[in-house]
């Protein structure tokens, strides 16, 4: 199995977090964002992790869900369903957008 590092160098990446990476980087800031399709192939999966994208769609979809439920990523009213990083998110407990991290 390989092994991904985040930037320390110490910390071992998990798969879903290699997916919520790979997601995040190919997801446009703005509406009308990505079909699941159309974002592809996603770069930075490990082959050895997700050898010929096998399980990456159950990653992707997990990816997507806690994405959208921290409010970092938003779906578009659309079918089919399109995907963009949110220009503002809100905490949970607090009713004002706090500015998201870029």
């Amino acid at each position: 199995m390989a092994i991904a590092f985040k930037a320390s160098g110490f910390m071992p990446l998990m798969p879903g977090e290699m997916m919520r990476a790979a997601l995040l980087s190919v997801l446009p800031a703005a509406s009308p964002g990505l079909t699941v399709a159309e974002a592809g192939p996603l770069p930075l999966l490990p082959e050895a992790l997700f050898p010929g994208g096998d399980k990456a769609g159950w990653w992707l979809k997990a990816a997507q869900l806690d994405l959208e439920a921290q409010g970092i990523v938003r779906r578009e009213a659309s079918k089919p369903l399109r995907l963009h990083r949110a220009r503002e998110r809100v905490q949970p407990g607090h009713s004002r957008p706090q500015p998201s991290p870029q």
